[in-house]
């Protein structure tokens, strides 16, 4: 069974098209000197579910795929942060609008409710090296430089313990789920063509190196565990995952042990509880949906009805993003809210469905935003955020019958209430030097969201669909960053978006348009409309007469060049420089005593700050 099982897992891998661990070079024709690093995590933890407590050893095979010889490396150790004075508890108690599940929780633990994870008897290929612990990452010089196009072995014990529940990860969740286990080992930071990313851990974003993962824990053998990975042991295990051993295996001592594999991923997380249920749903092109929830009765209904909607938003992302590239996803119950990991999410629970359905939808979409398409988080954050937003909206519309069109409104709205409250900040912020946590929550979600669906305004919502779908074919197992997603979108759209991606993410300016008259100029009726926002956008402007008709104009922006495909009854005019602040709409053959009212952006597809004027109307 277990020759088997290596071959099938080989066999998924090749399926993935993942590229092998010595491999520097991407896929895409346009992209010929992407590399990027490789790991191969084995580790072997024993949790004591009664003092939160686990150790654990860990066997990193690295490769460096970089141009570049390392002196050292780096790793992350998430736990430190659930600590008094550590920059998450600094951070936290100093902002001005402090996350409410933090605030000054940290700074008040007791020394058993802490978190921590420390690392002991490191080696490199055998040689015994001395890592410094800074907070919530550990410095390594190696013992040997790892040259180009080579690999090292790296292995180390580690002990930790799981904090009170604060932040994602933790012990005890408000709705009793005992263990929630994310950000928990040592992880490896990141190399990448920026160099290494080694931001201290406060809450917020990550980024992961692609790797292969093999896991045992062994535990309480009451305890249910779900997470990322295939369960290599299942008859051994039960909990639902053998149907003829739906119980608790037959553990030593009474432990279990759960075996798990991932291929392919940048992440390794799980939750575990002896009270859950365990359900496993049969979904689109052979994928098994596992739900791990409490068993209360009060939430089964919910829980229950969840599954065959997620089977829905997985057929949605396929379709509209590109095929899910693994054959199991679990949603469970956990953490604080809602956290997106390998394969997997943790959610609260106790909800009313639709909230249930939504965030399901947001954290399963973001297994193809970010857990494919693997951005840096940390400074690119709009790209995860807002790209799983827009699409999880459209989603959550298409299953619950509602309008598509309207969808992603509510992203417009909040993006234009930031943009007039004095509090924006560029995207290109990093997600952790965001002044407040308002301007990061709404640049990243609302902002993000726009980004993409006002660039169907910009090159036509079919383009902006295949750009979606080819931006995956393209990055899916690598690490994109916004310039990959614009060429992309400039080669699939023929436009030049290098003024859309400047001045969206860059900067804070806006776009605001007016029409600020109609009047006739040398015998030729002229309506005036002016740019009175710093962004430049092309335009679409209705005409409607006095018989009710309209007439549908398009102003091309001439930086863009190019123009959307528009319908064979509008009217494309000459290109609008984005210098010149004034453009003259000429009225050919209409009679200025016909023109009822004029209107920019008719649809509302564009974030004009100021929608009051965008028209003009005949004073009766």
């Amino acid at each position: 069974m277990k020759k088997i099982a290596l071959l099938l897992l080989a066999a998924f891998i090749v399926s993935c098209g993942s590229t092998s661990s010595t491999s520097s070079v991407a896929s895409s024709s346009d992209e010929t000197t992407y590399w990027q690093q490789h790991v191969d995590y084995t580790m072997d933890v024993d949790m004591d579910v009664d003092r939160y407590q686990y150790t654990g050893k860990q066997t990193l095979v690295y490769t460096n795929n970089s141009p570049e010889t390392l002196d050292r490396v780096y790793y992350h150790l998430f736990f430190n942060a659930f600590q008094p004075g550590s920059d998450m508890d600094v951070r936290s108690r100093s902002i001005e609008d402090p996350d409410r599940r933090v605030g000054s929780r940290i700074a008040g633990l007791d020394q058993n409710e802490i978190g921590y994870l420390y690392v002991d008897n490191m080696t490199q290929d055998g040689t015994a090296l001395n890592p410094q612990r800074e907070g919530t990452i550990l410095v390594v010089p190696l013992a040997k430089p790892l040259a180009p196009g080579a690999s090292t072995t790296l292995k180390l014990d580690f002990d930790g313990q799981v904090p009170v529940q604060i932040r994602r990860s933790g012990r005890n969740n408000a709705e009793g789920v005992a263990l929630s286990m994310t950000q928990w080992y040592p992880k490896m930071a990141e190399f990448d063509k920026t160099g290494w990313n080694t931001s201290p851990y406060i809450g917020r974003e990550f980024h992961g190196v692609w790797g292969d993962f093999d896991v045992k824990l062994t535990m309480d053998r009451t305890y249910t565990v779900g997470g990322t990975g295939y369960l290599q042991n299942p008859k051994e295990i039960g909990h639902g995952y053998d149907k003829a051993n739906s119980g608790p295996g037959k553990g030593k001592d009474g432990k279990l042990t759960w075996h798990f594999v991932a291929p392919q991923v940048h992440d390794f997380a799980w939750g575990a509880d002896p009270d859950f249920v365990h359900d496993i749903y049969k979904g689109a092109n052979g994928v098994d949906l596992h739900f791990f929830y409490k068993n209360k009765a009060s939430i089964k209904d919910n829980w229950k009805k969840l599954q065959p909607v997620t089977n829905e938003f997985l057929k949605f992302f396929n379709k509209n993003i590109g095929e899910y590239p693994y054959k199991q996803y679990s949603v469970i119950q956990g953490g604080d809210g809602g956290m997106e990991y390998a394969m997997c999410t943790l959610i609260t629970g106790e909800r009313k469905f639709n909230s249930l359905a939504g965030v399901t939808a947001h954290e399963f979409a973001h297994s193809w935003f970010n857990h494919v398409l693997a951005t840096d988080e940390s400074k690119h954050e709009w790209m995860d955020e807002g790209f799983t937003t827009y699409i999880s909206n459209l989603a959550e519309a298409y299953v619950s019958g509602g309008d598509m069109s309207k969808a992603n409104q509510s992203s417009y709205r909040g993006y234009i209430y930031l943009a007039t409250s004095g509090k924006e900040e560029p995207q290109t912020t990093h997600a952790d030097h965001y002044h407040t946590n308002l301007a990061y929550g709404v640049s990243a979600y609302n902002k993000g969201a726009t980004f993409l669906a006002q660039l169907g305004y910009i090159v036509g919502n079919d383009v902006r669909d295949q750009i979606i779908k080819e931006y995956y074919n393209t990055w899916k197992f690598k690490h994109p960053d916004p310039n990959d997603f614009k060429r992309v979108a400039e080669r699939v759209s023929g436009f030049d978006l290098e003024w859309y991606l400047r001045d969206w993410t860059m900067t804070t300016k806006t776009i605001d348009y007016a029409v600020n008259d109609m009047n006739s100029l040398d015998g030729v009726n002229v309506i005036e409309l002016e740019r009175k926002g710093q962004m430049g956008m092309p335009l679409d402007i209705e005409v409607t007469m006095t018989d009710g008709t309209k007439k549908m104009f398009y102003i091309p922006l001439q930086e863009m060049r190019g123009e959307k495909e528009i319908p064979s009854n509008w009217t494309k005019l000459a290109d609008w420089s984005w210098a010149n602040p004034t453009y003259n709409l000429i009225l050919d053959g209409i009679n200025m005593n016909d023109v009822k009212s004029v209107t920019i952006d008719p649809l509302n597809q564009m974030a004009d700050i100021d929608k009051e004027n965008n028209s003009w109307s005949l004073e009766m």
